[in-house]
């Protein structure tokens, strides 16, 4: 089963337990789905899908983070719990030593020499490490790799 076939599943037995929490952030995963479904023109693969699911928990870190700055517990709280329904479509990532040697095995690879080659790098690192690995930390791995 794919994972666009996992998550309908998933509503259907959200709907089915009448938890609306878990409903709610489904639909908003389906909503997403569907735009970049319909902008582009495509069909979402597993890949693409996970790159959806990323990018929503990452807004989810960023509201998690302005909420509690701003004394609003009640709304961090919510965007904990969205996360959490979220995080369950991920795959198992990697830990930041697998990271960090996978990138310096991709910079050995193309020959990469400075901190002039990081596009060229995270290139192909987004490529292959694409719902992998946390982006946030392979970042900073290629950084480390090409500046030492």
């Amino acid at each position: 089963m794919s994972l666009k076939e996992q998550i309908t599943e998933d509503m259907k037995t959200a709907m089915r337990a009448k938890d609306s929490e878990r409903l709610g952030t489904i639909r908003l995963l389906q909503a997403a789905m569907k735009q970049k479904e319909v902008d582009e023109r495509i069909v979402l693969d597993d890949v693409a899908v996970v790159a959806i699911v990323d990018k929503l928990i990452k807004q989810r870190k960023d509201s998690i983070t302005a909420f509690e700055g701003a004394g609003r517990q009640d709304l961090a709280d919510k965007e904990k719990a969205e996360m959490a329904v979220l995080q369950a479509y991920l795959p198992e990532r990697m830990s930041a030593e697998e990271a960090l040697a996978a990138v310096k095995a991709i910079v050995a690879e193309i020959g990469a020499s400075g901190p002039g080659d990081m596009g060229k790098v995270m290139g192909v690192v987004k490529t292959r490490l694409a719902g992998k690995a946390d982006m946030g930390q392979v970042s900073a791995a290629v950084k480390a790799a090409l500046a030492g």
